[in-house]
């Protein structure tokens, strides 16, 4: 495959196995991963409760008949339930101790060693054993997802699949920051990345995430599904396999979270081309990759000064928590989706001032509350509050290429941000007169050229200046339909202008909300409803 041909040449070129770095019969001198017996301390045997042992068992008979739905009640509340009760600030039992109370099932207990991994992420200090010991478990997931011939009989809800999606992004952006900080490592620990450095090489990640996305033929069935077509006759065997198809669907999530990360903002739109934003999808089923869905696309669309659509799609998914705040279940990542939600508000403030427009008078007094004085200093083009909001709300950028472990020995973590922050300054300082000017345009409707430069203190042909970057500044693509990417352009400034010799002439574009078809749209839902709740009584009759 063509993302993947650096690493395959790096790590060898036999099928999914090896390019995931998954011969672990290598020998260990030479660099490579012989096992998790290498790579981890053994975790001393002990007693497990027996309403532990009780819960693994049901959950291994559960995922070994695909009972989703029980599956999903112990997975969702169970392993909650006993980590609160048993494991709150200790590790889950080792899979060696497991492995006999589930039958030595392989494929159980990668999967149980997914959970294990990730509870250490979030409840302990993972080492660089745990970092290690949890890439080469993904890399067994993931090649026993795609390295079989026939479609693998296993079916996991719909919250576990894009759980593991955003771990395995999220566990390698984690070691990609904990790599960078060379001054902090250990000499035992730099040894060990020495000697395992194909571990989250950002090609193997990338390779995962596009390999689920072919195999599941999702963005063929997304484009049928927008041309009003029945997705089934093009998903193939393992597109029509629910298992595939979510995987699919979150890899693509995932591969625009990865390009945000890599400050690729371009190809983080490009990779949704397919899926349309203002349906409803597989991710309103799970809160939690909406939200995540809506901030990457919304965070590209802000780094690529695309306003408008940035405070559209901020304010979409705003409004939908605001909506659905009280049905969303309180999951272990519901604290990380409150803060994506703040961050969120910190994101449309900074479009707000860039671009101003009308927004949902909801989400506009919740953003006033949350950013009221930093909006002032905002718009008086403070940069200090803009780096602080952008630090804040921005995602944690990683750098595609790690630094040499032979190297000087200090932090190159921030690098990355350094690199965004720089550009996202650049465009504050080339927006600081902005909105100066829109103020004064706002007051007339003709105005001489010398006039308004002398009430900004600039002379004439600097002044002429700054008129040809607001026009540049504020005349953008906006997305109407199609491809996230695609888009007329407009001008988005509200006040605009035109110039007949030395005279600006300024004209409002502000457009009037269109009342009629709000109404017209209320009352086909509410009609809609009517017939649904006539059908539910006849049927109860």
């Amino acid at each position: 495959m063509d993302f993947a041909d650096d690493f395959m040449d790096e790590h060898g070129d036999g099928g999914y196995g090896d390019s995931y770095g998954q011969d672990r019969n290598m020998d260990k001198s030479k660099g490579s991963k012989k096992g998790y017996e290498d790579v981890r301390p053994h975790q001393a045997s002990y007693n497990i409760p027996d309403t532990v042992k009780n819960f693994l068992a049901q959950f291994h008979r559960h995922i070994t008949h695909n009972h989703v739905d029980d599956i999903h009640q112990l997975y969702d509340n169970g392993f909650n339930r006993l980590t609160e009760r048993f494991y709150k600030n200790t590790p889950w039992p080792s899979d060696e101790v497991v492995a006999p109370l589930v039958e030595d099932d392989p494929l159980f207990l990668i999967l149980y060693r997914e959970l294990y991994f990730r509870h250490i992420y979030a409840r302990l200090q993972p080492d660089v054993y745990h970092r290690c010991q949890s890439y080469y478990n993904y890399c067994d997931l993931f090649n026993h997802i795609l390295s079989d011939e026939d479609s693998i009989d296993l079916q996991l809800p719909v919250q576990w699949l894009w759980d593991i999606i955003d771990e395995f992004i999220y566990q390698f952006q984690s070691f990609t920051q904990y790599r960078a900080k060379l001054s902090k490592r250990s000499q035992e620990e730099l040894d060990h990345l020495r000697g395992h450095q194909q571990v989250w090489n950002v090609h193997s990640v990338l390779n995962v995430l596009h390999s689920l996305v072919e195999k599941s033929n999702i963005n063929l069935q997304l484009e049928a599904i927008a041309n009003g077509q029945d997705s089934k006759p093009v998903a193939g065997e393992y597109g029509a396999d629910p298992l595939y198809r979510h995987l699919g669907y979150f890899s693509l999530i995932g591969l625009c979270r990865l390009h945000c990360l890599l400050g690729d903002y371009h190809q983080a739109l490009k990779v949704l081309d397919h899926m349309d934003l203002s349906k409803k999808s597989i991710s309103a089923s799970v809160p939690t990759c909406r939200v995540t869905l809506f901030y990457y696309v919304g965070f590209a669309y802000l780094m690529m000064r695309r306003y408008p659509d940035a405070i559209r799609t901020f304010g979409n998914v705003l409004l939908y928590l605001q909506r659905t705040k009280l049905l969303i279940p309180k999951s272990y990542q519901y604290d990380q989706m409150i803060k994506q939600t703040e961050k969120m508000y910190c994101l449309l403030a900074i479009a707000l001032t860039f671009c101003p427009q009308s927004i949902d008078e909801s989400i506009n007094t919740q953003m006033r509350e949350k950013c009221g004085e930093r909006m002032h200093r905002l718009s008086s083009g403070d940069e200090k509050t803009f780096t602080d909001m952008f630090s804040f709300a921005c995602p944690k950028f990683l750098s595609p290429v790690p630094p040499s472990l032979d190297a000087e020995l200090a932090d190159f973590h921030m690098e990355a941000f350094n690199a965004q922050n720089k550009i996202f300054l650049s465009e504050v300082r080339q927006q600081g007169l902005i909105p100066v000017i829109r103020s004064y345009l706002q007051l007339y409707t003709s105005m001489p050229i010398v006039k308004m430069a002398a009430f900004m203190e600039l002379d004439v042909e600097e002044f002429r200046t700054h008129l040809y970057r607001y026009k540049h500044k504020m005349c953008t693509p906006v997305w109407s339909s199609g491809p996230l990417l695609s888009g007329d352009m407009k001008s988005c400034a509200g006040t605009d202008f035109y110039m007949e010799g030395d005279m600006i002439h300024i004209t409002d574009t502000t457009v009037a909300r269109p009342y009629g078809e709000y109404f017209v749209r209320e009352i086909s839902k509410i009609t809609e409803l009517n017939k649904s709740l006539r059908s539910m009584i006849s049927h109860m009759r």
